[in-house]
Protein backbone atom coordinates (compact mmCIF):
# COMPACT_ATOMS: atom_id res chain seq x y z
CA UNK A 1 0.00 0.00 0.00
CA UNK A 2 2.76 2.44 0.91
CA UNK A 3 4.64 1.68 -2.32
CA UNK A 4 1.57 2.32 -4.46
CA UNK A 5 0.80 5.57 -2.63
CA UNK A 6 4.40 6.77 -3.03
CA UNK A 7 4.10 6.12 -6.77
CA UNK A 8 0.74 7.85 -7.13
CA UNK A 9 1.87 10.89 -5.16
CA UNK A 10 5.09 11.20 -7.14
CA UNK A 11 3.20 11.41 -10.45
CA UNK A 12 -0.11 12.97 -9.43
CA UNK A 13 0.46 14.72 -6.12
CA UNK A 14 3.19 17.29 -6.60
CA UNK A 15 2.62 20.97 -7.48
CA UNK A 16 3.94 20.46 -11.00
CA UNK A 17 1.68 17.49 -11.67
CA UNK A 18 -1.64 19.36 -11.61
CA UNK A 19 -3.48 17.97 -14.62
CA UNK A 20 -6.90 16.79 -15.72
CA UNK A 21 -6.71 13.39 -14.03
CA UNK A 22 -9.64 12.75 -11.64
CA UNK A 23 -7.98 14.52 -8.70
CA UNK A 24 -6.76 17.33 -10.93
CA UNK A 25 -10.27 17.86 -12.26
CA UNK A 26 -11.60 18.15 -8.72
CA UNK A 27 -8.82 20.58 -7.82
CA UNK A 28 -9.54 22.61 -10.95
CA UNK A 29 -13.12 23.04 -9.76
CA UNK A 30 -12.32 23.61 -6.08
CA UNK A 31 -9.63 26.23 -6.72
CA UNK A 32 -11.33 27.92 -9.70
CA UNK A 33 -11.98 31.15 -7.71
CA UNK A 34 -8.22 31.70 -7.35
CA UNK A 35 -7.22 31.04 -10.95
CA UNK A 36 -7.91 34.54 -12.20
CA UNK A 37 -6.03 36.61 -9.62
CA UNK A 38 -3.70 34.07 -8.00
CA UNK A 39 -2.98 31.42 -10.64
CA UNK A 40 0.50 30.68 -9.32
CA UNK A 41 -0.88 29.55 -5.97
CA UNK A 42 -3.15 26.84 -7.41
CA UNK A 43 -0.41 24.18 -7.81
CA UNK A 44 0.45 24.57 -4.13
CA UNK A 45 -3.18 24.37 -3.04
CA UNK A 46 -3.38 21.23 -5.17
CA UNK A 47 -0.26 19.95 -3.38
CA UNK A 48 -2.04 20.31 -0.05
CA UNK A 49 -5.20 18.63 -1.37
CA UNK A 50 -3.32 15.71 -2.92
CA UNK A 51 -1.38 15.24 0.33
CA UNK A 52 -4.65 14.91 2.22
CA UNK A 53 -5.90 12.36 -0.31
CA UNK A 54 -2.79 10.21 -0.89
CA UNK A 55 -0.96 10.59 2.41
CA UNK A 56 -3.75 10.95 4.97
CA UNK A 57 -7.06 9.73 3.53
CA UNK A 58 -5.78 6.65 1.66
CA UNK A 59 -3.69 5.36 4.60
CA UNK A 60 -6.66 5.87 6.92
CA UNK A 61 -8.83 3.90 4.52
CA UNK A 62 -6.31 1.05 4.49
CA UNK A 63 -6.03 1.09 8.29
CA UNK A 64 -9.77 1.12 8.96
CA UNK A 65 -11.33 -0.72 6.00
CA UNK A 66 -8.62 -3.25 5.10
CA UNK A 67 -6.68 -3.89 8.30
CA UNK A 68 -9.65 -3.09 10.57
CA UNK A 69 -7.53 -1.36 13.16
CA UNK A 70 -7.83 1.89 15.07
CA UNK A 71 -6.07 4.94 13.60
CA UNK A 72 -5.03 5.83 17.16
CA UNK A 73 -2.69 2.84 17.09
CA UNK A 74 -1.04 4.28 13.98
CA UNK A 75 -0.15 7.67 15.44
CA UNK A 76 -3.43 9.45 14.61
CA UNK A 77 -3.96 10.84 18.10
CA UNK A 78 -3.73 14.05 20.12
CA UNK A 79 -4.15 12.56 23.59
CA UNK A 80 -0.93 12.34 25.54
CA UNK A 81 1.24 14.52 23.31
CA UNK A 82 1.53 17.54 25.63
CA UNK A 83 4.31 16.10 27.85
CA UNK A 84 6.38 15.50 24.70
CA UNK A 85 6.01 19.00 23.22
CA UNK A 86 9.00 20.55 25.09
CA UNK A 87 11.35 18.05 23.43
CA UNK A 88 9.94 18.92 20.01
CA UNK A 89 10.30 22.60 20.89
CA UNK A 90 13.95 22.03 21.80
CA UNK A 91 14.45 20.27 18.47
CA UNK A 92 13.08 23.33 16.67
CA UNK A 93 15.31 25.70 18.65
CA UNK A 94 18.35 23.65 17.66
CA UNK A 95 17.28 23.96 14.03
CA UNK A 96 16.95 27.76 13.99
CA UNK A 97 20.69 28.63 13.66
CA UNK A 98 21.12 25.87 11.09
CA UNK A 99 18.23 27.29 9.05
CA UNK A 100 19.64 30.82 9.20
CA UNK A 101 23.03 29.49 8.12
CA UNK A 102 21.53 27.44 5.28
CA UNK A 103 19.58 30.47 4.01
CA UNK A 104 22.89 32.15 3.22
CA UNK A 105 23.57 29.63 0.42
CA UNK A 106 22.41 30.32 -3.10
CA UNK A 107 21.01 26.80 -3.52
CA UNK A 108 18.57 27.38 -0.65
CA UNK A 109 17.68 30.90 -1.75
CA UNK A 110 16.89 29.51 -5.20
CA UNK A 111 14.66 26.82 -3.66
CA UNK A 112 12.71 28.80 -1.04
CA UNK A 113 10.00 29.95 -0.97
CA UNK A 114 8.86 27.41 -3.56
CA UNK A 115 6.43 29.94 -5.02
CA UNK A 116 8.27 33.00 -6.32
CA UNK A 117 5.07 35.05 -6.16
CA UNK A 118 4.93 34.66 -2.37
CA UNK A 119 7.11 37.75 -2.14
CA UNK A 120 4.16 39.82 -3.42
CA UNK A 121 2.48 39.24 -0.07
CA UNK A 122 -1.16 39.11 0.94
CA UNK A 123 -3.13 36.23 -0.56
CA UNK A 124 -0.21 35.44 -2.87
CA UNK A 125 1.65 34.38 0.26
CA UNK A 126 -1.23 32.93 2.28
CA UNK A 127 -2.73 30.73 -0.44
CA UNK A 128 0.69 29.30 -1.18
CA UNK A 129 1.39 28.87 2.54
CA UNK A 130 -1.88 27.05 3.22
CA UNK A 131 -1.14 24.45 0.55
CA UNK A 132 2.49 24.17 1.61
CA UNK A 133 1.74 23.79 5.31
CA UNK A 134 -1.12 21.32 4.83
CA UNK A 135 1.13 18.99 2.87
CA UNK A 136 3.29 18.61 6.00
CA UNK A 137 0.31 16.95 7.65
CA UNK A 138 0.50 14.45 4.80
CA UNK A 139 4.26 13.99 5.17
CA UNK A 140 4.05 13.20 8.88
CA UNK A 141 0.87 11.12 8.66
CA UNK A 142 2.39 8.97 5.93
CA UNK A 143 6.02 8.58 7.01
CA UNK A 144 5.89 8.93 10.80
CA UNK A 145 2.37 7.51 11.05
CA UNK A 146 1.42 4.96 8.39
CA UNK A 147 4.92 3.63 7.67
CA UNK A 148 6.51 3.85 11.11
CA UNK A 149 3.61 2.50 13.16
CA UNK A 150 2.71 0.00 10.46
CA UNK A 151 6.19 -1.51 10.41
CA UNK A 152 6.82 -1.39 14.16
CA UNK A 153 4.95 -4.59 15.18
CA UNK A 154 7.11 -6.62 12.76
CA UNK A 155 10.45 -4.80 12.85
CA UNK A 156 10.50 -2.99 16.19
CA UNK A 157 12.64 0.15 16.32
CA UNK A 158 14.17 -0.81 12.96
CA UNK A 159 10.89 0.49 11.54
CA UNK A 160 12.31 3.99 11.99
CA UNK A 161 15.34 3.15 9.85
CA UNK A 162 13.21 1.54 7.13
CA UNK A 163 10.84 4.54 7.02
CA UNK A 164 13.77 6.94 6.73
CA UNK A 165 14.90 5.43 3.41
CA UNK A 166 11.93 6.56 1.27
CA UNK A 167 11.67 9.74 3.35
CA UNK A 168 15.20 10.75 2.35
CA UNK A 169 14.50 9.84 -1.29
CA UNK A 170 11.68 12.38 -1.59
CA UNK A 171 14.30 15.04 -0.75
CA UNK A 172 16.54 14.20 -3.70
CA UNK A 173 15.26 17.15 -5.82
CA UNK A 174 16.27 19.54 -3.01
CA UNK A 175 19.77 20.86 -2.14
CA UNK A 176 22.06 18.06 -1.02
CA UNK A 177 22.58 19.41 2.55
CA UNK A 178 18.82 19.25 3.07
CA UNK A 179 18.69 15.66 1.81
CA UNK A 180 21.49 14.76 4.24
CA UNK A 181 19.63 16.52 7.06
CA UNK A 182 16.53 14.48 6.16
CA UNK A 183 18.39 11.35 7.34
CA UNK A 184 18.65 12.75 10.85
CA UNK A 185 15.16 14.28 10.71
CA UNK A 186 13.65 10.94 9.71
CA UNK A 187 15.43 9.04 12.49
CA UNK A 188 14.69 11.62 15.18
CA UNK A 189 11.06 12.34 14.26
CA UNK A 190 10.35 8.63 13.79
CA UNK A 191 11.75 7.82 17.22
CA UNK A 192 9.86 10.67 18.87
CA UNK A 193 6.63 9.63 17.14
CA UNK A 194 6.88 6.13 18.57
CA UNK A 195 7.68 7.45 22.03
CA UNK A 196 4.78 9.93 22.00
CA UNK A 197 2.50 7.49 20.13
CA UNK A 198 1.62 10.33 17.76
CA UNK A 199 2.97 11.95 14.60
CA UNK A 200 1.09 15.21 15.28
CA UNK A 201 3.92 17.06 17.11
CA UNK A 202 6.11 16.33 14.10
CA UNK A 203 3.66 18.30 11.95
CA UNK A 204 4.10 21.32 14.19
CA UNK A 205 7.91 21.12 14.03
CA UNK A 206 7.91 20.60 10.28
CA UNK A 207 5.68 23.62 9.68
CA UNK A 208 7.74 25.76 12.07
CA UNK A 209 10.97 24.82 10.28
CA UNK A 210 9.43 25.53 6.87
CA UNK A 211 8.10 28.93 7.96
CA UNK A 212 11.48 29.85 9.44
CA UNK A 213 13.29 28.86 6.25
CA UNK A 214 10.94 30.87 4.04
CA UNK A 215 11.27 33.95 6.23
CA UNK A 216 15.04 33.59 6.58
CA UNK A 217 15.38 33.56 2.79
CA UNK A 218 12.86 36.38 2.30
CA UNK A 219 14.65 38.55 4.86
CA UNK A 220 17.88 38.14 2.91
CA UNK A 221 16.23 38.76 -0.43
CA UNK A 222 14.16 41.75 0.70
CA UNK A 223 16.77 43.35 2.91
CA UNK A 224 15.47 42.73 6.42
CA UNK A 225 13.21 40.82 8.78
CA UNK A 226 10.65 43.62 8.80
CA UNK A 227 10.31 43.49 5.02
CA UNK A 228 9.96 39.70 5.18
CA UNK A 229 7.07 40.01 7.63
CA UNK A 230 5.55 42.57 5.29
CA UNK A 231 4.57 39.78 2.90
CA UNK A 232 1.92 38.73 5.41
CA UNK A 233 -0.17 41.77 4.58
Amino acid sequence: GATVLLLLFSYWGRPGSLRLDPLGAVADWVFAPFRADYPGTVPYLYWGLSSLVFRVGAPLLIIVAVLRQSPRDWGFRLRGIVPHLPLYGLLYLVMIPLIIWASSFGSFRAQYPFYDGAVEGGLHFWLYAIGYWVQFLGVEAFFRGFLTFGLFPRFGWNAVVIMTIPYVMIHFPKPMPEAVAAIFAGLILGTLALRSKSFVPGVLVHVAVAVTMDFAVLSRELGGVGDAFGVLF
